[in-house]
């Protein structure tokens, strides 16, 4: 038995050995090194081939794709996704364009002529919060006669009109173009955010700020709108002294003359209105300030004055 036992073990020392010697030779070799990674690794990105100016519009010719080892987050690979866009800050010759760098948002996606206003919007006059960006909405307003303003209330009679037709829904509570996140999480849209024509900013604002807006979805394919031509113009707040030509005023010029209420409601130049300093003839009276004569009530706006006839 001990002669077996030393045989046994004489057998697993050289064992051993020989797993030694064979580990140390794999350390030794090299490992293989697949074909595909030895060639540096290459990405097409847009660099700029000149100083891009901040507030300018980058232009097709300060473009090209350059093979770069890094793919920046951000970059493009299509000079075409940034031909029109406007940097925020200069941008380098040679330089991978970033979306980091260039102007984005809302203020992208308005028209020339465009304002983007913010409206107060609720689930009653906003179609159930069922708006979303891109949509098109009628904007239709309401004004309440103020009855305990007797014959002095700012309008003549309550009224619903169709205020502008077809604009354009930019962001609608937390949504916008690419994030349609329509609200919080309680689903409480406070406000949307329309694209309106800078000539009619003033009858919106007046409209929300008196009365009440509602807000009307339409097809994106109805091409009806309301026609401008078949209404008066609205008498401004500033009177204003005209174009050569009769030309008509450019449209940021009409916003600046403004409008008012009675004229947005209909009630200026209406002789059924309200008048205001409107005299009335009073009965005779026996004695005014000391007068036997008769006399003239003046109502101006909630006072009443009487002068002698």
């Amino acid at each position: 038995m001990p002669k077996l036992t030393k045989i046994a073990a004489g057998a697993l020392i050289v064992l051993a050995l020989l797993l030694g010697i064979f580990a140390v030779t794999l350390s030794r070799k090299p490992a293989a090194v697949p074909a595909a990674s030895v060639a540096q690794a290459s990405f097409p990105v847009v660099v700029a081939t000149r100083l891009l100016p901040a507030g300018q519009p980058i232009t097709a010719d300060g473009l090209r794709v350059q093979s770069l080892p890094i793919n920046p987050n951000g970059a493009f690979t299509d000079p075409a996704q940034l031909v029109g866009r406007i940097p925020n800050a200069d941008v380098g010759a040679q330089t991978p364009i970033l979306e980091a760098q260039l102007s984005s948002g809302i203020a992208e996606r308005i028209a020339p002529g465009e304002r983007a206003i913010a409206v107060r919007v609720d689930e009653s006059n906003a179609v159930g919060n069922r708006l979303r960006p891109g949509n098109f909405v009628d904007v239709f307003f309401t004004l309440k006669r103020d009855g305990n303003m007797g014959g002095n209330a700012e309008i003549d009679r309550s009224q619903a009109r169709l205020l502008i037709s077809k604009l354009r829904v930019l962001a609608f509570g937390n949504a916008t173009a690419g994030n349609d996140n329509s609200g919080d999480p309680n689903g409480m849209v406070r406000t949307a955010v329309l694209a309106v024509p800078v000539a009619d900013v003033d009858r919106l604002t007046l409209a929300e700020t008196s009365g009440r807006l509602v807000f009307a979805l339409r097809n994106p394919n109805d091409a009806e709108v309301v026609d401008a031509g078949a209404f008066a113009a609205l008498p401004a707040v500033l009177k204003t002294s005209g174009q050569a030509g009769g030309e008509p005023l450019k449209d940021s010029t009409r916003a600046a003359a403004g409008v008012s209420l009675d004229a947005l409601s209909g009630t200026a130049g209406n002789t059924t209105g309200r008048t205001l300093a409107a005299p009335r003839i009073a009965a005779p009276m026996t004695r005014v300030a000391g007068n036997t004569s008769g006399a003239i009530e003046v109502i101006r706006g909630g006072r009443a004055e009487t002068v002698a006839r």
